[in-house]
This record gives structure tokens, sequence and C-alpha cells, in this order.
């Protein structure tokens, strides 16, 4: 969200404090390389800040070229990104630019978009409070009537 800058994400170039020289230092997109990058709030980043990830995006590189510095970083890396609605809750009517206040240029980029959909429903959202109070007082969660698969299961079955 506003907490990252396109600077953040992609590089710095920064004077070293021993040394005196200008160095580089890779922004988080440069040290997920060959992981993922998770951004929260990503609807509340400057436009500034989100058109840094382009390049990432499309070459999966971030190039530099700031205080006699030029060069290329691999960033290759996959970006999951979570954006809440424009105004609060989605509008099915509406595409997923005008819910998100998001350029389609940018969310092209993204293979995938999920949408995760809160319908407004007493009964569930009562039930969803309570479980949630229970694990709070108990440290636990109750007795469930379903089965509920280990962390290690849901490893094994994504990395298929």
């Amino acid at each position: 969200g506003k907490g990252a800058s396109g600077v953040g994400l992609t590089a710095a170039v920064v004077k070293d404090p021993l040394t005196g020289e200008w160095i580089l230092e890779g922004g988080s997109l440069v040290l997920a390389d060959m992981g993922i990058c998770c951004i929260d709030e990503f609807d509340k980043m400057e436009e500034s800040d989100r058109t840094a990830i382009h390049e990432v995006m499309e070459q999966q590189t971030i190039s530099i070229a700031k205080a006699g510095i030029t060069t290329s970083l691999n960033a290759r890396t996959s970006i999951l990104a979570a954006a809440n609605p424009a105004y609060g809750r989605y509008n099915p009517s509406k595409s997923p630019e005008e819910n998100f206040n998001l350029p389609a240029a940018l969310l092209s980029r993204f293979d995938l978009l999920f949408m995760i959909i809160d319908k407004a429903d007493v009964s569930s959202d009562r039930r969803l409070a309570e479980h949630v109070t229970y694990v709070h007082v108990h440290a636990k969660h109750p007795d469930l009537e379903v089965e509920v698969f280990d962390a290690e299961f849901i490893r094994g079955y994504i990395s298929q």
C-alpha cells in the first residue's frame, strides 16, 4: 500500500557509510528473485510506484541508471497482489478495472485474477464471528464437522 515505494520494490542507489561510494541495494522484487513477492493494499499504492513494477512483470528484470550506476537486475518473481474494491464492496456489474480503480494495462500483466467476494449474510457472518471469538478465547479451533488438511499436506499439494 502506501508503505511500498517504487524504490523499495525495485532498487535504490545509496551512499555506503564506510567507503562513501555509491552502492546498489535491491528492493523487494529483486530480493524475491526466483520466489514470490506479496504486495497488500495494491490499490492504495501511488500510481508512480505501481508503474515501477511494469518492467518486472513484462521482462522479469529491473533496469537501473542512477548516480553513475547502470545495470539490469534479475527480478524473476511471481507477484501476488491484494486489492480492495474502490467503493468498499465489489460491484459485479462493473469491470475489475472499475472495481479496483486500477488501469487495464496493469491488470493485464497478471496471469490470474481471483475475486473473493464477501456476500452479506447475517447467518454466515455470525458463524464466522463466533468461530474467530472461540479461537481467540481458547487458543485452538473448535471441533469441526469437516476434515481439516494439515499444513504439510497443503504445501505438498501446491508444490506439485
